[in-house]
């Protein structure tokens, strides 16, 4: 599989070259230069596959000739260790549970792979590796688990103050070892400028050996597709396929659900989550995209203005905005009606979701109102008790803290505050090192 860049289409690179350099030299992000699909045979069978079968032939024509195929299938049984349950909530909706990795959200998934194909593309090499994230939540921590400790790798995670959970934090800033934490005073997007303007510096990058672990990089963005393969397998009516409500921030998640359904996948019709953060919603609505600020919100991992991974969208798409309409709509959800979806969905359906989720369970239940007889799977991206302050006062009870959770609540914050200004962060990178 060879991979262009979607700013410079001549910059061609294979998988391999692709996870190690996470972005292009122009800063424009990796795309594949054509969407493998699936044979109908493996429709036909999915029920009678195991998870690792089904991963390992929905990855393979995107690794290529990289990755050997008994190294694939290490990576890729070490990265779905855990269960995706699609979860009944009401008679016509679902809740597919991606919470049940180490560190209890969706991107355990993306991290874990990355976090292995980097470690073995990198193998030999005399020179670190820096693994360069921003974080509007769960991805800090997911990557932080997914690279502590793994050799001839160092990881430097931003996230803005005061704008994640407790527990989001304490993910992400508690290991020490090859993990580093850099909290900014300014918002998710200050971050991801940060990052952006480190692997366009030619002086830092002659310095460093870096790489980016957002989902802009293709080792974090492409194996999300899994459990939407996983969800379909569950999936009781082959006849009727659902629509499917992504919490959506950064894009890159459900992005890959519409790769996945690129390559054959079965789905109604794909829905786009957002919160009051609301440049994609309203871009389908006016087809004038206008990036904006990043406002706070009870659901802030979603709490992005100008979502990267939306240009692999319209690429998916040919840039044609009518076709993509006919696939995608969006849906802006704001707090108010956040909280009381929480309330509405712990007291008459006893399920309890967390703010990301409770953002898709609506956005899923609002186009159902409209389209009757259609069924539909919401994404349930987060355990409840990453944001147990919000969700506790909303409901009024203590969620039972996890295993993997009670541990951290001892352990000591350990991360450095800088401004919003690439040339602290720059220094920071050339300093420690």
């Amino acid at each position: 599989m060879i991979y262009y860049s979607l700013s410079n289409p001549s910059d061609k690179v294979d998988f391999r070259e692709a996870t190690i350099r996470g972005q292009a030299p122009d800063r424009g992000l990796y795309f594949p230069e054509n969407i493998p699909t699936l044979p109908p045979s493996f429709f036909d069978n999915i029920e009678d596959l195991s998870r690792e079968e089904i991963a390992t032939q929905v990855i393979r024509p995107f690794t290529g000739d990289t990755l050997p195929d008994t190294e694939l299938q290490r990576i890729v049984s070490e990265t779905i260790n855990f269960d995706f349950p699609l979860v009944p909530v009401t008679d016509s909706t679902w809740s597919l549970e991606l919470f049940h990795g180490p560190t209890l959200a969706f991107k355990d998934v993306g991290a874990r792979f990355m976090s292995r194909c980097l470690g073995y593309f990198v193998r030999g090499n005399d020179k670190p590796v820096t693994v360069l994230v921003a974080t509007s939540g769960d991805t800090g921590g997911a990557v932080a688990s997914g690279f502590y400790g793994v050799e001839g790798v160092e990881v430097v995670i931003l996230y803005p103050s005061g704008k994640v959970s407790s527990v989001q934090e304490l993910q992400l800033t508690t290991l020490g070892k090859n993990i580093k934490a850099l909290e900014v005073e300014g918002s998710f997007d200050d971050c991801q400028q940060m990052v952006k303007d480190a692997f366009a510096d030619p002086t830092l990058q002659q310095q460093l050996f870096l790489t980016s672990a957002n989902s802009i990089n293709v080792a974090r963005w492409l194996p999300q597709q899994f459990y939407y393969f996983f969800a379909w397998q569950q999936w009781a009516d082959k006849t009727h396929p659902p629509v499917i409500s992504v919490p959506s921030g950064n894009f890159g998640n459900i992005c890959a659900g519409l790769m996945a359904w690129r390559a054959g996948l079965p789905v109604q019709h794909f829905i786009a989550a957002c919160n009051a953060n609301d440049t994609v919603p309203l871009f389908l609505a006016t087809g004038q995209y206008r990036s904006k600020l990043a406002r706070p919100t009870l659901s802030n991992a979603m709490d992005v203005g100008n979502p990267s991974n939306f240009v692999r969208i319209l690429e998916l798409f040919g840039q044609q905005l009518p076709q993509l309409k006919q696939t995608l709509s969006a849906s802006s959800i704001s707090d108010a009606e956040t909280v009381t979806t929480i309330k509405d969905l712990y007291n008459n359906h006893h399920y309890l979701p967390d703010p990301h989720g409770a953002v898709g369970y609506l956005a899923l239940k609002n186009y159902l109102d409209w389209h009757p007889g259609e069924k539909g799977i919401f994404l349930e991206t987060a355990h409840p008790v990453k944001f147990y302050d919000t969700v506790e006062e909303v409901t009024g009870e203590k969620i039972a803290l996890p295993p993997t959770i009670a541990p951290l609540l001892k352990r000591e914050k350990q991360s450095k505050k800088i401004s919003p200004r690439y040339d602290e962060l720059k220094d920071f990178l050339l300093s420690y090192r």
